[in-house]
């Protein structure tokens, strides 16, 4: 046996170039995914409902389609910081409102359940929801104070 290395010619090796991918909006791909879930699972369902409501279906799943192709085509980027402060302030007040809402229906609820409960015994049964409910609350008026102290569009 030779175990002398042997001068074997030397092959170029050729660099693989790879194509690059194609960045898409986040839009497209919800419009995208979304479209993936929902065709296969209308199709699935319509067959078993009645006529009426697998037309009502399918006008749905158009309309969703035409819905998700016009959002499709906005470009997230060139949406301003300043056009967003009216959607940020409704996000706080719905924040705050549900809050106000929700802890008005807890005690409703508690007080028509539990009339021989005290306040104060009612808050430490059920503490948990108002902790929920408040919080929301401080989340909602830190969102609109937040809006407040912006400095004005110039």
């Amino acid at each position: 046996m030779d175990f002398d290395p042997q001068n074997t010619p030397q092959t170029l090796k050729q660099s693989v170039e790879f194509a690059e991918p194609i960045p898409r909006k986040s839009l497209e791909i919800l419009r995208d995914t979304e479209a993936l879930l929902r065709h296969p699972t209308v199709a699935a369902i319509v067959p078993i409902l009645p006529a009426k409501i697998s037309r009502r279906l399918e006008v749905a799943s158009s309309v969703a389609d035409n819905t998700l192709n016009q959002l499709a085509e906005i470009d997230i980027e060139q949406i301003s910081d300043w056009e967003l402060r009216p959607a940020r302030i409704r996000i706080g007040l719905i924040f705050v409102g549900f809050s106000a809402l929700m802890l008005v229906v807890l005690l409703l609820y508690l007080d028509t359940l539990n009339p021989e409960l005290s306040y104060l015994e009612q808050v430490t049964k059920y503490w948990y929801e108002y902790i929920w409910f408040v919080n929301l609350g401080v989340a909602g008026m830190f969102i609109l104070g937040r809006e407040a102290m912006r400095q004005p569009h110039s």
